[in-house]
């Protein structure tokens, strides 16, 4: 009998004979052995990475951990400027674009996704890639598009406000004479409308108003624009200045004693351009002021707002409408 060999007693032959083990019940055996190792070995590894982990797990986890809780933070900036953003559109929309007499920018366009590229192409090959990290991303990506076109807008509305800007300082606003050198109870006004010729004594159009001031007076330009025409006559309006101050305005000044401007010169709003006289057919010293727009002589009342009270104002509208004789 050798050593390992197994046998067993056989009644029939009253023998004990060598045990023999078949091909497939050795191929069990061997299969079972190989399985117990394995579950064996993936139980104990278990056992010691999660409750004795190694020092590089210990320090994985603990970057794990960091990772996870500056993610956190990120998404906490991210909704602040989310709000921030939003609140910028929302003043965008409802104040300075109204106040432009703009139209808001179309929510489709807003709210609208990101073309043609993929902002997870770069996570697509990865297994695990969390669903929070691509939210995330296109969050981010939505929020980019966003501030560029608010960025795009801001620069639309200060060019806008540059040139209402521009058009304010331009379209006529004050009066040709400085209320300090006009008697604040303008006694000595004749406006816009029908009246009676001081020298031809018959009624008719008088297309502006004229401020009685001493001779010698400044006289300002109402707004910013360019000298279209410089004239002296020895009748009519005698020295004049038209000021063209684009969209559509332009102003004169009639029976002036000097003149500081030449054509084609530019001038600033209560910029000295000359004088009061009494040249041409005038009866006395005074500025003759005519507001056109398109080419037509409309009420320059409505122009002259400048450093009176309502009250004030209410009174020189009233004079200027009393249906009296012109000084020219």
């Amino acid at each position: 009998m050798q050593k390992g060999e197994k046998y067993i007693y056989n009644p029939h032959t009253l023998q004990f004979e060598k045990l023999k083990v078949s091909h497939k019940n050795l191929l069990f055996r061997v299969f079972m052995y190989v399985s117990s190792v394995i579950v064996t070995g993936l139980i104990f590894y278990f056992l010691t990475s999660e409750y004795f982990p190694s020092p590089k797990e210990k320090l994985l986890k603990k970057e794990l951990s960091q990772l996870e809780y500056n993610y956190q933070l990120i998404e906490d900036h991210l909704a602040r400027a989310n709000k921030v953003v939003q609140n910028l559109q929302t003043r965008d929309a409802k104040v300075h674009r109204v106040l432009l007499g703009m139209d808001p920018i179309d929510q489709a366009v807003w709210n609208g996704g990101i073309g043609g590229h993929n902002p997870n192409g770069d996570l697509e090959g990865v297994k695990h890639a969390s669903g929070t990290i691509k939210e995330a991303n296109q969050f981010l990506k939505k929020l980019e598009r966003q501030i560029y076109l608010q960025s795009k807008s801001l620069d639309t509305l200060e060019k806008l406000a540059k040139n209402r800007e521009e058009m304010i300082q331009s379209i006529p606003s004050v009066k040709p004479v400085r209320i300090d050198h006009l008697e604040r109870d303008v006694q000595n006004l004749s406006g816009y409308g029908i009246r009676l010729h001081p020298v031809h004594k018959i009624n008719k159009l008088h297309e502006g108003i004229d401020f009685t001031a001493p001779e010698g007076t400044p006289v300002q330009a109402t707004g910013n624009g360019k000298i279209a025409k410089v004239e002296v006559k020895g009748s009519g309006y005698g020295k004049s200045i038209i000021i063209d101050h684009g969209y559509g305005y332009q102003t004169l000044y009639a029976h002036m004693k000097d003149l500081n401007v030449k054509q084609g010169e530019k001038v600033k709003k209560g910029q000295k351009i000359g004088t009061v006289g009494n040249s041409g057919m005038s009866t006395g010293p005074h500025c003759h002021y005519e507001v056109r727009y398109n080419g037509k002589a409309i009420n320059p009342i409505h122009y002259c707002m400048d450093g009176l009270s309502p009250k004030e104002y209410q009174e020189m509208a009233a004079q200027a409408a009393a249906a009296n004789q012109s000084f020219d």
